[in-house]
């Protein structure tokens, strides 16, 4: 996988003159440009893939294709695609478009230093760290305006419908008494809690756990989770998911049981958090987030080289 990865990098560097190095490659050690990201539109470091011909923009779309699994590169390119349909919504006025979205790498692979790239713009943000051996992929981003799109009351595009879909499955399963504990407010929050923070904080854990939970719910909870991991390659995941402590899972939802009204919800344990937010649009605008505690923007492994090397 890591091999897969490098060589991605490698084709995306080999592609660009000597101008178009030096505004893509900072260095991995910029912690404060390595944790600024954001899910809004505008402006980023790096090169924009508007500005990239057609194989450089081919390449870009290689790294993302290579660390994310089948369907959530799927995802990833219509949340791209969906920028000219915003602005056809618009009537152009905010001058979107589907080539406004930055690469910008952090190092080059090819020695035993950290590197990795970032992948951003509006709804979609992709951070990669690759540190000793081992790959960071956090946070993730997916977010879809309009979140979904029908023809006389059918679904004809809506790239996040399993996030909200395996949600609801849950909530709608557990029990009377498990939903008491599950539903926390019955209004939702603007946006996610975490908003583009560069780390998680503390939020106090909510609503319902592994252990209130029949055994069907628990694996409805495991499988939203595991739905979530699985954006990433099937190797990246595995390894991501046998990290995780399934028993001190907590899950939250704020707003209507409604379809079609504002909700939102939450999955918290140790180092996962996850969060999902349709409230604005007439909640028809989705924002999705995963994220590890220690260990957004590759901070962990990071941290683990940076000590091998001093006591080196």
């Amino acid at each position: 996988m890591l091999h897969e990865i490098a060589e991605a990098t490698r084709r995306f560097l080999d592609l660009l003159d000597e101008r178009q190095r030096a505004a893509a490659v900072r260095d991995v050690a910029d912690d404060d440009l390595r944790r600024t990201w954001a899910y809004t539109p505008g402006p980023r470091p790096g090169l924009v893939l508007g500005d990239l011909d057609r194989d450089q923009r081919k390449a870009v779309h290689g790294l993302l294709a290579c660390v994310l699994s089948p369907h959530a590169y799927a995802q990833a390119a219509a949340v791209m695609a969906l920028e000219d349909v915003l602005d056809d919504r618009e009537g152009g006025r905010r001058d979107r478009h589907q080539g406004d979205y930055w690469t910008v790498l952090l190092g080059e692979p090819g020695s035993d230093e950290p590197w990795g790239w970032r992948v951003e713009g509006h709804h979609l943000s992709v951070s990669v760290v690759v540190a000793d051996g081992r790959v960071s992929a956090t946070p993730f981003f997916l977010g879809a305006n309009p979140a979904r799109v029908t023809y006389r009351g059918r679904t004809v595009s809506q790239p996040l419908r399993l996030e909200e879909e395996l949600a609801r499955e849950l909530l709608d399963r557990m029990g009377r008494t498990a939903r008491g504990l599950a539903v926390v407010s019955d209004r939702p929050p603007p946006d996610l809690y975490t908003g583009n923070a560069s780390r998680v904080g503390d939020i106090e854990p909510q609503g319902v756990t592994p252990a209130q939970l029949d055994r069907a719910s628990r694996g409805l909870l495991v499988g939203l989770v595991r739905y979530y991991l699985d954006r990433l390659h099937s190797d990246l995941a595995d390894e991501e998911f046998d990290q995780l402590d399934l028993d001190r899972l907590h899950f939250a939802w704020q707003g209507s049981a409604s379809r079609g009204a504002g909700h939102y919800y939450r999955i918290q344990g140790p180092e996962l958090l996850i969060e999902y937010d349709n409230t604005a649009n007439e909640a028809n605008h989705v924002h999705s987030v995963w994220r590890r505690r220690s260990g957004d923007f590759g901070d962990d492994l990071l941290a683990a080289h940076r000590a091998a090397v001093r006591h080196e």
